[in-house]
């Protein structure tokens, strides 16, 4: 199990979003990430319990703001 978990919206279409954020984590980080479905537009990153990015007011996260987020959260 990884403690870098993507929540996305599947209804609203955030699928693709979370896939490449991984593939972005995976590739920068050689981090496995869990992928875990959800509604009522969710799209947060979390490392552990600690969300470290999220979509708000509009803005997501780009993956490389995903990946410097992640990493500065696990040092």
């Amino acid at each position: 199990m990884s403690d870098v978990t993507i929540a996305y919206c599947r209804p609203c279409g955030y699928e693709k979003r979370a896939t490449e954020a991984a593939a972005a984590l995976r590739a920068q980080l050689a981090l496995e990430v869990d992928l875990v479905p959800g509604k009522g537009g969710i799209f947060q990153v979390k490392v552990g319990d600690r969300i470290v990015a999220s979509r708000s007011k509009g803005h997501f996260p780009a993956s490389d703001e995903i990946v410097a987020a992640v990493a500065a959260a696990r040092h």
